[in-house]
């Protein structure tokens, strides 16, 4: 028979005496955090009779944080993505433990936004959101931050008085990602229509710019029309896309730079299929890896969702601690890519 771990074993592999591990399995407030979660790990490790009641201690001593986190509607794809993958993250061991709230925007109006914000930063110890900039929500960043609430914005930038932290993508190298992959795969040049969903969004204008500065200093044979915006609405980049489609039958590509992107790819399926025609988008899910595959989309720049979640998530916690009166962070994540070969 194969004996049984026992203190002493459970000692000496995790490195601390004896009387350190009863004191972790006897409920002591006089072991420090760090040691009680290598006792635990440890006794993960050897398979420990008592590992319940030490899983109990560590849990009963760790910092908890109270996070909310503002996203855009909860019907949205990416919103979805988002949000599963930080309620993923929140659940892993981070730095003390996690209670997360994740809250969906039906209206995107500035003064709901603000309001939700100033209602979650009520609720939490750190909050962040998705949303576009206005002054009525620089307003109320600003509000929230004067209460001691760090607030962090995700994707895009947001700009208030106080300090804002962001985690997201460097959107300059995303739309000269784009404009690379036009330059170096589209044979003829040509037009290349845009689409933003919001202007207001920081990074749509920082995909645009990077987009443009790439083709004026590389190939300005290429000509790219004037951005449409879709709103952010399926229904807006289907019709947007059947007019720059009309107006323009000889363009060599489009450039997805925001949301909508569902309709923009069903105006294009309703077109006959050319092969010189050339698609970028933004963000992996079902509906663009679907477009992906079947040729619809050529080429995808994404956020690396689970490394973004958990490093949201480790910003809001550490704007936590260092207090809303420290400089902000700026945690810039390098994105991924994908076409029809790696999905």
């Amino acid at each position: 028979m194969v004996k049984r771990p026992t203190i002493p074993d459970l000692a000496e592999f995790a490195g601390v005496s004896v009387s350190t591990v009863n004191r972790v399995v006897n409920g002591s407030d006089s072991v420090r955090q760090p040691t009680r979660e290598r006792i635990l790990r440890a006794a993960e490790e050897i398979g420990f009779y008592g590992l319940g009641s030490i899983e109990h201690e560590v849990k009963r001593w760790r910092e908890t944080h109270k996070l909310g986190v503002l996203l855009q509607q909860g019907n949205r794809a990416f919103s979805r993505t988002v949000s599963d993958a930080l309620y993923r993250a929140a659940a892993e061991d981070l730095d003390g433990t996690v209670e997360l709230t994740v809250e969906f925007l039906d209206d995107l109006t500035a003064d709901t936004v603000a309001a939700r914000l100033i209602d979650l930063g009520e609720r939490c110890e750190s909050v962040a959101l998705l949303a576009a900039g206005h002054p009525i929500l620089s307003n109320a960043i600003d509000t929230v931050l004067q209460t001691g609430v760090p607030v962090t914005a995700l994707v895009s930038q947001l700009s208030a008085k106080g300090n804002v932290s962001f985690v997201g993508l460097d959107n300059w190298k995303v739309g000269r990602t784009a404009a690379w992959a036009f330059d170096k795969i589209v044979r003829q040049p040509g037009k290349i229509g845009i689409l933003v969903g919001n202007h207001r969004y920081r990074c749509q204008e920082l995909n645009e710019s990077g987009f443009r500065s790439y083709f004026r200093e590389y190939n300005p044979s290429f000509t790219l029309l004037e951005p449409l915006s879709t709103y952010e609405s399926a229904a807006v980049a289907r019709e947007k896309t059947e007019y720059l489609l009309a107006e323009h039958p000889d363009m060599c590509g489009l450039f997805v730079s925001g949301g909508g992107i569902t309709g923009a790819l069903a105006a294009l399926r309703d077109q006959p299929r050319r092969e010189d025609f050339f698609t970028v988008g933004y963000e992996l899910y079902d509906a663009t890896r679907t477009a992906l595959i079947d040729g619809t989309l050529n080429f995808v720049i994404s956020h690396p969702f689970e490394i973004f979640a958990r490093k949201a998530l480790a910003t809001m916690i550490k704007a936590k601690k260092n207090g809303s009166d420290a400089g902000a962070q700026n945690v810039s994540l390098e994105f991924d890519i994908y076409t029809s070969e790696n999905v």
